[in-house]
């Protein structure tokens, strides 16, 4: 059996776990054979879906990982709730004790904000001048780690600099910011999984 198959929502989350994966040694993981897969229907599909989905695999892979967003995924309960829901529904599809679920709050762009300056390098700033802005703009609060608003605070980054909002970017942000300095807590919750099911000294 292979090691870890995980169903995202779409691309971008892709991207940035095929990136985050690769890099075990960050982790304190041994290196795993994985499967990134993506559901058509995003995060309304992995929410209702995500059992059904995953059932195929039960006997290929020791564990599964859901991903989705809060926002957009059809539920108005809080994020562990949703994480709750979807886990039952696992576990009765085959994957009691070898699933989890990550429920970015509100979405995958609360990842990319940490104060390392190789967020604002893969973006096209300057660390400074872009927590200037995101302050001015009243994205950042005063003494907050993270834009109130994520995703949308990324996306106007990226167009006063001219670059495209693109998979790629989520995917160089995995490869070259530290995880040592991301407080989220979807993000401690993948990585104390990853790190239980796959410790290196497994």
């Amino acid at each position: 059996m292979k090691d870890l198959i995980v169903l995202v929502a779409d691309k971008n989350m892709e991207f940035a776990v095929k990136g985050i994966l690769q890099r075990n040694e960050s982790f304190d993981i041994r290196k795993i054979s994985f499967k990134i897969i993506r559901h058509s229907q995003n995060d309304p599909g992995v929410y209702r879906a995500a059992h059904d989905f995953l059932r195929i695999y039960v006997n290929e892979y020791h564990y599964a990982i859901v991903m989705l967003d809060r926002e957009g995924c059809g539920c108005t309960d809080n994020s562990i709730l949703i994480a709750e829901q979807i886990q039952s529904r696992l576990k009765h599809s085959g994957w009691n004790k070898r699933s989890n679920v990550i429920v970015l709050d509100p979405e995958l762009e609360v990842w990319v904000w940490s104060d390392s300056p190789e967020v604002a390098n893969c973006i096209g700033w300057n660390n400074n001048d872009l927590r200037k802005w995101l302050q001015a703009e009243g994205y950042l609060l005063p003494n907050a780690d993270k834009p109130r608003n994520p995703k949308l605070a990324l996306e106007n980054a990226l167009r006063i600099k001219n670059r495209p909002r693109s998979s790629s970017i989520f995917y160089k942000l995995a490869e070259n910011v530290s995880f040592n300095r991301c407080s989220d807590t979807a993000f401690l919750k993948f990585k104390n999984t990853l790190q239980n099911w796959f410790s290196s000294d497994s």
